[in-house]
């Protein structure tokens, strides 16, 4: 045991003050990367945070037109009231052949126009798009 510590000693594996060339390299190595990554999450964990502050606003803006544009997509209860209204009106007077035997229905034939559906169809998927921005950038921010 005594030979082993004494080659040990003498051999150039490891260095008379501590640290080789190497061990050096490494240490600096290890100190510049730590500074670079501190650096990389600081700068991307701020630009997850803008992101998410504009999905969160860009998703409230979509969802608010999303619902007031809502109401273009089923027919007008309106129209129905003013059919069945003057139904009884022709009832009331004794028109019964006007009146008809089967009761008003205007709103059975009515769709919601294209554009409509189109502009629709593009707001909810920009309303999608938003949350899986917002989603992405929480997945980011926790890993």
């Amino acid at each position: 045991m005594k030979q082993v510590l004494e080659v040990l000693k003498n051999s150039t594996i490891a260095s008379r003050d501590g640290k080789d060339d190497r061990s050096r390299f490494w240490g600096l190595y290890k100190r510049v990367a730590e500074e670079h990554d501190d650096e990389f999450l600081e700068r991307y964990n701020s630009d997850m945070d803008i992101v998410l502050v504009f999905s969160g606003l860009f998703s409230a803006v979509s969802t608010t037109f999303i619902v007031a544009m809502e109401s273009s997509l089923s027919p007008d209860p309106n129209d129905t009231t003013h059919a069945l209204l003057a139904q009884l009106v022709q009832i009331g007077l004794g028109n019964f052949t006007a009146a008809g035997s089967a009761p008003a229905t205007p709103a059975s034939d009515w769709s919601p126009p294209i554009a409509n559906i189109r502009i629709q169809s593009i707001a909810y998927a920009s309303l999608s798009f938003s949350l899986l921005a917002a989603f992405g950038a929480v997945l980011g921010k926790q890993w």
